[in-house]
């Protein structure tokens, strides 16, 4: 009984403020100024709560933002331009500068779209491999070593090449030749490890 008439009680209260709301006489709320009864510098956990932890306190720093009711003059100024601007547009004029607009966003997004898709298959493409890593040694083996080439030597030149072992001759006259004529830029200590590479590779017959 005593939840129902506590009910009651509500009920009743909640009809009569409904009433006196919708009464013609009652001003409209959001024409009403809401004014702070009580401003502190101190932090306020239920303000906290209430806005999510937006507002800490409820100083006088915070309520002319909080409870502002009207834009800054200047926005206010530039809304006014811009909607007597649109009404001097006729309506005819409007759909076509909605259409013209609604065109180049569409193609400023299919741009965009090309240059996404350009720019991964780009990226794929540098991901490929673009070199033989064999081809690579092989290459800086003959121009740091000689490995692998000609072991002909050009005519005219001096020197005589044994029956039994045709590339050994030159490759030997060839790596002592690299002992008599320096190298530019390279040390001395070189050219005897290098005339040994060739004379390592004398049983070797060339390609």
């Amino acid at each position: 009984p005593s939840v129902l008439d506590s009910f009651a009680l509500l009920s009743g209260q909640l009809n009569t403020l409904n009433k006196v709301l919708k009464h013609e006489k009652t001003p409209l709320l959001r024409n009403q100024v809401i004014i702070p009864l009580v401003l502190s510098p101190d932090r306020d956990e239920e303000i906290m709560r209430q806005t999510e932890g937006r507002v800490p306190v409820f100083s006088h720093e915070v309520v002319p933002d909080h409870l502002r009711t009207k834009p800054d003059p200047e926005v206010e100024e530039q809304e006014k331009q811009l909607i007597t601007d649109a009404a001097r547009i006729s309506p005819d004029v409007a759909q076509k500068q909605i259409q013209s607009l609604n065109k180049m966003c569409s193609n400023l997004l299919e741009k965009i779209s090309k240059e996404e898709r350009e720019s991964e298959s780009g990226g794929l493409r540098q991901n490929k491999q673009t070199f033989n890593p064999a081809d690579t040694n092989a290459l800086v083996a003959a121009v740091a070593f000689g490995k692998g080439l000609s072991n002909r030597r050009p005519p005219g030149s001096g020197g005589s090449v044994q029956s039994g072992q045709p590339g050994a001759g030159g490759i030997i006259a060839g790596a002592s030749g690299m002992q008599q004529v320096p190298m530019s830029g390279a040390p001395a200590q070189q050219q005897p490890m290098m005339a040994g590479v060739q004379m390592a590779q004398a049983g070797q017959p060339g390609k």
